[in-house]
C-alpha cells in the first residue's frame, strides 16, 4: 500500500503562479512514476505531468510550458510549479503514483486550484 500526501493549492488570480507538492509513503519499490493529474467539474480527470523513476517527463498538450514537473526521488516526492494560469486550469489536482511493477495506482485526497479574479 502507498500513501499520498498533498499540499498546495488554494486561490489565485489569473496571470498568477501555485506550486503543488506530494510525499508518498508506504510499499514503494521497484520501477514506478509518480505525476499530477486533475478533474475540473463535470470532465473526466485528465493527466497533467508525470515524472517517471529514470528522469523521463511527459506533460499535457494543454501545460504549453506553463508548469514544471520535479521529482525528489530519495524523498519519493513530486512537485508541480504551475504559471501563467488560466481560469481553465481550475481543478481539482491529485498526485498519483503508479507501480510499473505491478500496475498499481494510488492516489491523493485531491487538492483544489481555482483560479479567478
Amino acid at each position: 500500500q502507498v500513501h499520498l500526501e498533498e499540499s498546495g493549492g488554494g486561490l489565485v488570480q489569473p496571470g498568477g503562479s501555485l506550486s503543488l507538492s506530494c510525499a508518498a509513503s508506504g510499499s514503494i519499490f521497484g520501477r514506478n512514476v509518480m505525476g499530477w493529474y486533475r478533474q475540473a467539474p463535470g470532465k473526466e480527470r485528465e493527466l497533467v505531468a508525470v515524472f517517471f523513476d529514470t528522469g523521463v517527463k511527459k506533460y499535457a498538450d494543454f501545460v504549453r510550458g506553463r508548469f514544471t514537473i520535479s521529482r525528489v526521488s530519495a524523498e519519493n516526492a513530486v512537485y508541480l510549479k504551475m504559471d501563467s494560469l488560466t481560469p481553465e486550469d481550475t481543478a481539482v489536482y491529485y498526485c498519483n503514483f503508479r507501480s510499473l511493477v505491478n500496475q498499481f495506482d494510488y492516489w491523493g485526497q485531491g487538492t483544489q486550484v481555482t483560479v479567478s479574479s
